[in-house]
């Protein structure tokens, strides 16, 4: 009894870490993202204008960091080869690229709202494409989560967050975010068939081939021609050293992210990390809102709370489902 009430707590002080590792590193990533996004950095108060950067500093941090955990913790081979995904790296350097940009047209809380609404485009590829059936509890789901977005990004938004975007421009940045969902959609699905393809796989493999191609198409993008953003993004990153810091950070808090992500799924599955995560985001948005100086309205806030009702009721509908597969397993 006292081994098992052991077990219990150090499972919950797992967790407790997991939960702490996910919220601070991707709260304060968000954070550098807006700060990035919005400053003006140095006497000549200029702009970080190349927001894609940050993508390919993510991915050179990223494909290093599995490298690494790769030579410590692998046991053995077996799992995709490298070049298996070059696909799935051109929808993920595309994707991510847009997402980021978005934040140039509109507002960080705007961006994360917009970017949590990724079953909509699921649930409508799936009945136009596939045909795939969804219940009246999941369509509610996504009725809550598409009314929210869409009324956030038809409210007006206050003046001291619109002087702070780069080129305000709501239809802009809703476009750019829906077609980032829409590229991560052919990503993970592309992902899953390769790891049921090569059930050896491990998220070390799957993190590294995918930063691996990410690496090399941004660095042919941003450096494959004389005028390229990568060089003028370096030129910045020289002449305001404090912008450069803020992207290393930045680079950090994602591979430190992926970590505690990899290891919430490993130990309690992907509903919990489901969970983390989505609860996260609406944290992401009390902190922009408090700390960053993007101020929301009531009725906003409203929104806020309409997409997060949708999505934990999508996390509770997940749970049920689980709980009667694990109940049709156990032995009669």
């Amino acid at each position: 009894m006292e081994a098992r009430g052991g077990s219990s707590l150090r499972r919950v002080l797992v967790l407790a870490f997991c939960v702490a590792g996910i919220w601070s590193a991707y709260i304060y990533q968000g954070v550098l993202q807006e700060t990035l996004s919005t400053k003006r950095f140095g006497a000549d108060g200029k702009r970080f204008e190349q927001l894609a950067f940050l993508n390919l500093a993510q991915s050179v941090v990223c494909l290093i960091w599995s490298y690494i955990m790769i030579k410590i913790w692998s046991t053995g081979s077996g799992g995709a080869p490298w070049w298996s995904y070059w696909s799935p790296g051109i929808t993920n350097t595309i994707g991510p690229a847009m997402g980021i940009e978005a934040l140039k047209y509109i507002s960080y809380p705007a961006q994360v709202l917009a970017k949590s609404s990724k079953m909509i485009p699921v649930m409508f590829m799936g009945c136009l494409v596939y045909g795939v059936s969804y219940t009246v509890p999941e369509y509610l789901c996504t009725f809550l989560v598409a009314g929210g977005v869409s009324t956030f990004a038809l409210l007006k938004t206050s003046s001291k967050t619109i002087n702070k975007l780069a080129h305000p421009n709501a239809p802009i940045g809703y476009g750019l975010c829906f077609l980032n969902l829409a590229f991560d959609g052919f990503t993970n699905a592309t992902q899953d068939s390769l790891t049921a393809r090569y059930p050896k796989t491990s998220a070390w493999d799957i993190m590294l081939g995918m930063n691996l191609w990410g690496t090399i198409y941004n660095l042919i993008y941003m450096f494959g021609w004389p005028h390229g953003i990568g060089y003028e993004a370096i030129e910045f990153c020289k002449q305001h050293p404090e912008a450069a810091w803020d992207i290393l950070l930045y680079c950090l808090c994602g591979a430190v992210g992926q970590n505690f992500i990899f290891l919430t799924i490993s130990r309690f599955g992907s509903l919990a990390n489901t969970t983390i995560t989505t609860t996260r985001k609406f944290v992401s948005i009390v902190v922009s809102s408090v700390l960053s100086g993007n101020p929301l309205s009531a009725k906003q806030w409203g929104c806020v709370a309409m997409v997060f009702s949708g999505l934990s009721y999508q996390i509770y509908l997940k749970w049920r489902k689980l709980q009667k597969l694990q109940k049709k397993r156990k032995p009669m």
